[in-house]
C-alpha cells in the first residue's frame, strides 16, 4: 500500500506478500482516524434492488484475494434500531453475527463472500444512532449544547465507522450505505462519510455508485440518462463518486460507458459494467474482468498483487456444470418472500455445489398444508427442510410435514422453530401426548415440551431474544450429528426465546428420540434426531448463517448428501 507523503517501514503479510505500512496515527487531531485504513463507500441511484451488498461484497472478495484484509458494515436509514422485530415480508431475513447483533441480511452476503466473521459493528441503523445520541444527551454528555443533526448525528456516524475499521484491524472498510441517493433518510449518513473522506484524506477514501442502466425496448437502446441524473444528485450533497457501477441485463455499447465517463465526471475505465448473472457468486469474476479491483487499488494508492481466484474460478465452473437434480421442500410461513430465508436458500446451493447437484427448492407455505393436502403436496420431494420463525400461524401445517418426513423416511432438517416442531410431531405421534406443544403456541397445553426454562422469563423486550450469538455444544458420539461435523465440540449461532424441555428429556430418549448434542454443562438441548435413519436432524441453532459457497456448512452437506442419496435411489 503506497500513501503519498507518508514515512513508514514495510511489513509482508505472508500469504500474497502484500505490501503494507505499519499503522500510523494522523496528527489533525482527528482521534480514533487511523491514516492507513483505507475507506470505501457502496451507493446506489435509480431504484432500489441493484445488488449494491452483491457488488460490495464482490469487492471484498477480490481484495481478500489480493491479500488485504477487509472488513464489510451496512448503514441503514430506517428508523427501527435495528431489524430484530421487522415482518420478513418488509425485510427479509434478520442476519445474526458471531456476538449477537441482529443485522440486515446484506451482511450475509458479506460474510458469504469475503468468508469473515462480521460484528455489531458492522450494521447501523437510524434508529441506532438516534438513540445513541438521545442517551448521551440525556447523561449530560453533550454539556448542554443543543443537540443537532451536525455535528452530533453525523459524529456519531463516524465513529461507527471508525470503529470497525479499529475493531477488525481491518486495510480496507467497505461500507455499503442503505437506500436510493434522493432518500431524505439517507441524507445523514451521506453527510457523514463526506466528513470521513476529508477527514482521512481523499487519498484515503473511495466513493462507488450503482446505477441502473435501463433497455427501452421500443428505441432498442439502453439510456444512460437516469444514471447521470442520479450522480449529479449524488454531487449535489458533496460527494463525487470515483467509481460508477452500472447494473444491466445485458452487455452495454461503448457510447454508454463514454457517455458517463464524460457527464458523470470520472475516468473511463472507472465505469464499470455489472451484468445480471444467473449465479450471483460468479459476480466477482464478471466484475474483475473490467478491472474493478485493479481500479480500486490504483484510485486508493495500493500496491497490491493480483488476486489469487483460482479457488473461486473452479468453484464457478463446478456450479455451471452439475449434472444432477434434488428436489427440496422448504415449509415455512413466509415463503411469499424467498428473501425472508436467504440464508438457509443460500446454504442449501452451497451444500449442493458440493454434492455436484443442483437443488430445486420448492417454496411451500406451511398454512396451506393439511391432513387433506399433505400427500400431495410433499409427495416426490427427497428431503424436507422446516426453517425458523416466530407465531402459531402455520404450525400445524409443518406438524404434518415433520410427520410426513418422519414416517416416509425421507431426510429431514429442522432449524431452530424447524427442532421445535420436530418435537412437538414426535411427543403427539409417538409419545401419545396429542396436546404436546410449545408454551409460545399454547400456554394452557398440558404437555408444554417446548417452553421457558427455569430462570427464563417472558418479561423482556421484543425487540431482544434470550439468546442471541454464538454459543458452544457437545455432541454425543455415534450419531448423525457426529458423523457431519467430524467433531465432539461445536459453536454456532442462536436466535431463539424458547427451550426443549428439560422435564420430557427422559420421555423422549426411551421413546428413541436422540439427545444428540447439548450445551457443555447439560442443561439446554441443542440438538435432536433419530439416530438410525438417514437424517432426521432437528438443531435449536442457525447454522445457515455459517455456510459458504465453498465451504458447505456440515449439517447442510449431511442434509443434501442423503437426500442425493434418495434421489439417485441409493446409488450415490
Amino acid at each position: 500500500m503506497i500513501l503519498p507523503h507518508v514515512y513508514f517501514q514495510t511489513t509482508v503479510t505472508a500469504a500474497n506478500k502484500c505490501i503494507l505500512p505499519n499503522r500510523l496515527q494522523r496528527r489533525n487531531g482527528n482521534e480514533g482516524v487511523d491514516e492507513m485504513v483505507k475507506y470505501i463507500f457502496v451507493t446506489g441511484g435509480v431504484v432500489s434492488g441493484l445488488g449494491k451488498g452483491i457488488t460490495a461484497a464482490s469487492l471484498g472478495r477480490l481484495l481478500k484475494a489480493r491479500g488485504l484484509k477487509v472488513a464489510a458494515q451496512k448503514l441503514d436509514p430506517y428508523i427501527n434500531v435495528d431489524p430484530g422485530t421487522m415482518s420478513p415480508y418488509q425485510h427479509g431475513e434478520v442476519y445474526v453475527t458471531e456476538d449477537g447483533a441482529e443485522t440486515d441480511l446484506d451482511l450475509g452476503h458479506y460474510e458469504r463472500f469475503i468468508d469473515e466473521d462480521l460484528n455489531k459493528y458492522s450494521n447501523l441503523t437510524t434508529g441506532k444512532v438516534y438513540w445513541n445520541v438521545l442517551n448521551k444527551e440525556r447523561r449530560g454528555e453533550y454539556l448542554g449544547s443543543t443537540v443537532q443533526v451536525i455535528p452530533h448525528i453525523t459524529n456519531e456516524i463516524k465513529e461507527f465507522v471508525y470503529r470497525v475499521g479499529k475493531k477488525t484491524n481491518a486495510d480496507v472498510v467497505i461500507t455499503e450505505i442503505g437506500g436510493t441517493i434522493g432518500d431524505i433518510e439517507s441524507q445523514p449518513f451521506i453527510e457523514a462519510v463526506r466528513q470521513i473522506s476529508l477527514e482521512v484524506g481523499r487519498e484515503n477514501s473511495l466513493f462507488i455508485h450503482v446505477t441502473l442502466v435501463p433497455f427501452l425496448r421500443g428505441s432498442d437502446e439502453h439510456k444512460s440518462k437516469p444514471t447521470q441524473h442520479s450522480v449529479k444528485e449524488l454531487q449535489g450533497m458533496g460527494v463525487n463518486p470515483n467509481i460508477v457501477v452500472l447494473r444491466c441485463d445485458e452487455s452495454l455499447e461503448e457510447s454508454i460507458f463514454k457517455k458517463i465517463s464524460m457527464f458523470c465526471n470520472v475516468k473511463p475505465d472507472c465505469v464499470i459494467e455489472n451484468i445480471t448473472l444467473p449465479n450471483l457468486y460468479e459476480a466477482p469474476l464478471m466484475l474483475e474482468k473490467s478491472g474493478f479491483s485493479s481500479v480500486v487499488c490504483r484510485e486508493l494508492g495500493i500496491e497490491a498483487p493480483a488476486p489469487e481466484l483460482t479457488e473461486w474460478t473452479t468453484m464457478v465452473e463446478r456450479i455451471k456444470a452439475r449434472p444432477h437434480y434434488v428436489d427440496i421442500g422448504l415449509v415455512g410461513k413466509y415463503v411469499g418472500l424467498h428473501d425472508a430465508y436467504l440464508s438457509v436458500a443460500e446454504a442449501l446451493l452451497h451444500a449442493g455445489y458440493f454434492h455436484n447437484t443442483h437443488i430445486r427448492i420448492h417454496w411451500m407455505d406451511s398454512g396451506e398444508i393439511t391432513v387433506d393436502t399433505v400427500e400431495e403436496k410433499l409427495a416426490g420431494l427427497d428431503g424436507i427442510l422446516v426453517p425458523g420463525g416466530f407465531g402459531s400461524r402455520g404450525i400445524e401445517g409443518m406438524i404434518l410435514a415433520v410427520g410426513y418426513a418422519r414416517e416416509k423416511e425421507i431426510p429431514y432438517l429442522g432449524i431452530c422453530l424447524g427442532m421445535q416442531i420436530a418435537v412437538i410431531e414426535y411427543a403427539r405421534n409417538v409419545l401419545g401426548m396429542k396436546d404436546a406443544n410449545s408454551g409460545e403456541f399454547d400456554e394452557l397445553c398440558k404437555h408444554k415440551v417446548i417452553d421457558f426454562m427455569p430462570g427464563q422469563s417472558d418479561n423482556i423486550d421484543k425487540g431482544g431474544s434470550l439468546r442471541l450469538g454464538a454459543y458452544p455444544c457437545d455432541i454425543k458420539a455415534g450419531t448423525t450429528m457426529e458423523r457431519c461435523y467430524g467433531a465432539a465440540k461445536i459453536s454456532e449461532r442462536h436466535r431463539h426465546r424458547y427451550e426443549f424441555n428439560n422435564d420430557y428429556r427422559e420421555a423422549f430418549e426411551k421413546a428413541g428420540l436422540t439427545i444428540s448434542g447439548t450445551s457443555p454443562d447439560g442443561r439446554l438441548v441443542e440438538t435432536v434426531e433419530i439416530s438410525d435413519r438417514p437424517f432426521h436432524v432437528g438443531v435449536q441453532y442457525h447454522p445457515e448463517f455459517k455456510s459458504r459457497p465453498n465451504k458447505p456448512h456440515p449439517l447442510f452437506k449431511g442434509f443434501i448428501g442423503a437426500a442425493f442419496e434418495k434421489a439417485m435411489g441409493g446409488k450415490v
